[in-house]
């Protein structure tokens, strides 16, 4: 078994468990009052409400870093398509020069 699939496993079902006895816990019906719409007609557990806000969160949270995401990976296909334009100069300046072409180039530091 991968290390990955084990570690999911360890961290899955600990969490499964304390979700299933948070909702078994917190059973008492609620009514959900939201703004735009008012009071909703009918009541849920208190566990599902807090358990869908939840949810809901976390999708919105891995949204952000999708959106974000999409803009690292952008920058970073532009600054590949630069350095594969600056190694092509580069391999045509030394084909162009003899001198350096046939001998390495050194850095000093």
């Amino acid at each position: 078994m991968k290390l990955r699939t084990l570690s999911r496993w360890i961290v899955g079902i600990p969490l499964l468990l304390v979700m299933v006895v948070f909702a078994l816990s917190n059973t008492q019906p609620v009514n959900l009052d939201l703004f735009p719409l008012g009071q909703l007609p009918f009541e849920i557990p208190l566990s599902v409400a807090i358990l869908i806000a939840l949810a809901v969160g976390f999708f919105l949270g891995g949204l952000l870093v999708r959106i974000a995401e999409l803009r690292h990976r952008r920058a970073a296909r532009r600054a590949e398509h630069a350095v594969r334009l600056l190694e092509a100069k580069h391999e045509e300046l030394k084909a162009r020069s003899p001198r350096l072409g046939s001998t390495e180039l050194t850095t000093h530091g």
